[in-house]
């Protein structure tokens, strides 16, 4: 299988820390209810890859996302394979937290919005109702000692309010990590981040007391530019970055929320860049061909198109 050459580039991390939400995020936006059997099954694939963090469900009510209903079933199928801090689940509200411990769960992920109208569309909520409700979600998997991630959504703009002031994501991200969360992850939710955008909004970050160390980015490719923000991000000192295993995903409450990152074209840059994954690209584009076979169309990502039928 063809591979990058190497030529490493200055000011870049070391090693990057793949967050892979293709199991979760990618999965939610399809049509189609993938069988809990496949869905397992793509989890085990993708850490057979060298994935350390695998999101593997959401414990959300399945009225709202049919696609993950199966979320206790699945982890009962995994066992100790879907469970641990290298796991996490997406949980709405405390109903969503009881559901998640009582599979086993010890590392959870909240969503937020910066912007208002998202807040009361994805949970019909203000964005400060949306903390009051968090709180007590944090806390309570705080005393399980349990690892907590918050997502914020529309950081770069938002399809009904246009763009987003710097200082407005600011505030709302700064709201989520006061609540005690570990780790906080910047969504470019409907795609139209560009570089400066992406390292002034990180800068700000750090302004206001956000450690770099803790700070993830979540692109989108609606407009082509979500490999090179990320870029622009491990330049910026970010080493934690979302991506998404063949592109699947998006936002289904967000119509103009294509695909996620691809997880093979984020290697396939990190790796001509010298960057440590510890991710094999061999055996993530062979998983990621096999879940297009299981969805029944091709995979968005150019890497898997380029090399699928290599392996």
């Amino acid at each position: 299988m063809r591979r990058p050459q190497l030529e490493p580039v200055p000011g870049l991390p070391n090693r990057v820390r793949i967050y892979e939400v293709g199991a979760r995020d990618g999965l939610q936006n399809e049509q189609q209810v993938v069988p809990v059997e496949d869905k397992a099954m793509f989890v085990r694939m993708l850490a057979e890859t060298g994935l350390e963090t695998i999101e593997v469900t959401s414990f959300v009510s399945p009225q709202w996302v049919p696609q993950l209903a199966d979320a206790s079933e699945l982890l009962a199928i995994l066992g100790e394979e879907g469970l641990g801090r290298h796991r996490p689940v997406l949980v709405p509200n405390e109903r969503g937290l009881d559901r998640a411990l009582e599979a086993g769960v010890s590392a959870i992920a909240i969503f937020g919005s910066a912007t208002e109208t998202f807040a009361r569309k994805n949970l019909n909520r203000s964005v400060a109702e949306s903390v009051q409700m968090f709180a007590p979600v944090v806390y309570r998997a705080k005393e399980q000692d349990a690892w907590v991630r918050a997502y914020l959504s529309m950081c770069f703009g938002d399809p009904w309010e246009g763009n987003v002031p710097i200082p407005q994501v600011v505030d709302a991200a700064r709201r989520l990590m006061d609540l005690g969360c570990d780790e906080l992850s910047i969504g470019d939710t409907i795609g139209v981040a560009t570089t400066g955008h992406t390292k002034r909004l990180l800068e700000a970050l750090v302004e206001a007391g956000i450690g770099i160390d803790r700070l993830a980015v979540h692109f989108h490719d609606t407009y082509g530019q979500a490999l090179a923000n990320t870029i622009a991000a491990l330049q910026s000192g970010v080493t934690i970055v979302d991506s998404s295993a063949g592109g699947l995903g998006g936002c289904p409450y967000a119509k103009s929320a294509t695909g996620n990152l691809a997880t093979e074209d984020l290697l396939w840059a990190l790796d001509g860049l010298g960057v440590e994954t510890g991710v094999d690209l061999k055996k993530l584009v062979a998983t990621s061909v096999w879940m297009a076979g299981q969805l029944g169309r091709q995979s968005p990502s150019r890497v898997v198109t380029a090399l699928g039928e290599s392996v």
